[in-house]
């Protein structure tokens, strides 16, 4: 079953790298209190994730959160030291936070998980955008073909802010 507007987000624990490792992040402290816009994506150093939809929301970051967005995530089916190195490479710096579900749990829980299996790939997360306020998601964006970052890209979820 797939999340829908209107729905809380689900407990669980994804991963975050800092300088001392990786670090759990629980869903349920994460939102609460806050607003929040996440988009996910099949996997890091992937071309379109690469190219169009992280990328989208770097640049896009300081407009957004000027709409009182308290953070940005990016969020995919990898491990913490893979997003934390797709981060840096990509420039997300301190305007995409990068969190791992490296297990997909979180996306499984979501409804949003794919098999990429022909691909070799394995489970992986959907591509889409949600907002999420108070741990309640507000929108949901997802891409309704692989390929592209358009309904799930920044720009999107900006005309949603407005």
């Amino acid at each position: 079953m797939t999340i829908n507007v209107g729905d809380k987000i689900p407990e669980a624990t994804l991963m975050q790298m800092t300088d001392k490792g990786p670090a759990p992040v629980k869903t349920g402290e994460f939102f609460k209190g806050r607003k929040v816009v996440v988009f996910a994506l099949p996997g890091a150093f992937t071309p379109t994730c690469s190219n169009q939809h992280l990328p989208g929301f770097i640049k896009n970051a300081d407009t957004i959160k000027g709409k009182g967005v308290d953070e940005i995530v990016c969020l995919s089916v990898n491990d913490a030291f893979v997003m934390g190195a797709w981060g840096k490479q990509q420039g997300a710096d301190s305007k995409v936070t990068m969190l791992a579900d490296g297990n997909g749990d979180f996306t499984k829980a979501l409804g949003l998980e794919f098999d990429g299996s022909n691909f070799g790939m394995g489970v992986r997360s959907s591509r889409y955008s949600m907002l999420v306020d108070d741990g309640v998601v507000k929108s949901l964006n997802k891409e309704p073909a692989g390929g592209k970052a358009e309904v799930s890209g920044a720009e999107n979820i900006l005309q949603q802010l407005s």
